[in-house]
């Protein structure tokens, strides 16, 4: 019993991503079945996570060492989507339209 409780909590309160949310969050950007490097979906992942971790810190505004995990999501990410600028700008509108980046 107080096993599958804390299942529950961590599932719930857990600020990494579970394997339906990556799924959902990435199912529209994937360039095939098994992709997972493509600049797309790396974008869509850690478009996810800041978000996640944005509504965190709305509760947690104190947590300073997520805090700074944020900041790195935020510049990989940064840099990934000027990366797919240059190289696919069309895959780069279509992403940024889809995930509302600008």
């Amino acid at each position: 019993m107080v096993f599958a409780q804390r299942n529950e909590c961590l599932a719930e309160k857990c600020m990494a991503l579970t394997s339906k949310q990556k799924e959902k969050a990435t199912k529209e950007v994937k360039r095939h079945e098994k992709d997972s490097g493509s600049p797309e979906y790396q974008i869509a992942l850690f478009t996810e996570q800041i978000k996640k971790l944005t509504a965190h810190f709305k509760k947690n505004p104190k947590d300073f060492h997520s805090r700074r995990g944020l900041l790195k999501m935020v510049s990989k990410r940064k840099k990934l989507i000027s990366y797919l600028e240059k190289t696919n700008e069309k895959a780069y509108k279509k992403l940024a339209k889809q995930l509302e980046l600008k």
